[in-house]
């Protein structure tokens, strides 16, 4: 991600300042927590889109700095109720709010950054800001229920999995780049475009993400998770599909009931590796890649365009 760093590097200095004051606070407990999550923040990919898209349709602007600032809150607020969710104790190597501080602290510290982003976009009369992150949030809160309610009743067709991915993850950094983009021009057809844009690189980055959990890459979590927690992703989609009907009934009864067998986890890893399930995934993934390459490339060559490229490379080259 240099060259985005690079090519934003004073406009990313200036958010992370604007970043530092917005989670301050006046109560002990919750400024403490605050500070903590600030330091241990991750690549902060969402508010470089939102910056990059605001500047290929013009210039960065106070409502940019907001745009970026609204999506790293509401991604913030959404990670730390996840944790809660999932009873996850650690978040990018460190101890999650949750682990240390159990859930009633967790559902109001989320609670907190949802309330400052919705009061930021309000205090600053920017309700179109407010309804773009408002519908992306919608359909993740949608997603993860739809996700919830078919826990029994797996389903291993494409297109579910691909409704659900928009939903979780695609629909957030399409909002972020179409944040961007309304900041900074109001144009309805561009704004339409990058949002387009931003889907497609969110699917591919969740693709990427579900790639790794078949993979051997130490990348902070034991591979065949996924299996574990009953999440059917693309590559072991694929391989139920293409399995021939003893192998496939063995699948998914060890999907269904045997998840928590290390051995019969391991066995269904192998058998991913082995049918091309990866192989599959890997290229739906750069099918998504290119459709986001194809809309960007219709807008005239620049150094924004190119770091905007960059990125995008990244959410399918990365390592973890």
């Amino acid at each position: 991600m240099q060259l985005a760093r690079e090519t934003i590097g004073s406009e990313l200095q200036r958010f992370e300042e604007i970043f530092h004051d917005a989670m301050q606070s006046d109560v002990l407990l919750l400024n403490r927590i605050m500070a903590d999550i600030a330091a241990h923040k991750g690549k902060q990919m969402r508010p470089m889109f939102v910056l990059l898209c605001a500047r290929l349709c013009g210039a960065i602007n106070d409502g940019s700095y907001r745009a970026a600032l609204l999506v790293e809150m509401l991604h913030t607020a959404s990670l730390v109720h996840d944790d809660m969710v999932d009873d996850a104790m650690k978040r990018r190597s460190a101890f999650s709010v949750n682990a240390l501080w159990k859930n009633r602290v967790s559902v109001m510290v989320g609670d907190q950054l949802f309330t400052k982003g919705v009061l930021l976009a309000l205090d600053n009369n920017d309700p179109g800001l407010l309804k773009i992150y408002a519908a992306a949030i919608q359909q993740m809160i949608e997603g993860e229920l739809l996700q919830l309610t078919k826990a029994n009743k797996l389903s291993f067709e494409e297109k579910d999995y691909y409704d659900l991915i928009n939903a979780k993850t695609a629909s957030f950094l399409a909002a972020a780049c179409a944040a961007g983009a309304s900041s900074a021009c109001d144009n309805p057809e561009t704004i339409r475009q990058l949002h387009d844009f931003g889907q497609k690189v969110g699917m591919a980055f969740q693709l990427k993400d579900d790639l790794f959990d078949y993979g051997n890459t130490d990348i902070g979590k034991p591979t065949g998770n996924d299996i574990k927690e009953k999440k059917v992703t693309l590559p072991l989609i694929y391989t139920v599909q293409q399995a021939a009907p003893v192998l496939r009934k063995k699948i998914l009864h060890i999907v269904k009931h045997q998840h928590t067998d290390k051995d019969k986890v391991n066995f269904v890893v192998e058998t991913v590796n082995r049918s091309g399930g990866l192989d599959y995934a890997t290229q739906k993934m750069m099918d998504y890649r290119d459709e986001a390459f194809r809309i960007l490339f219709t807008f005239p060559p620049s150094p924004t365009r190119a770091a905007l490229e960059e990125l995008v490379r990244y959410t399918t080259d990365r390592a973890y």
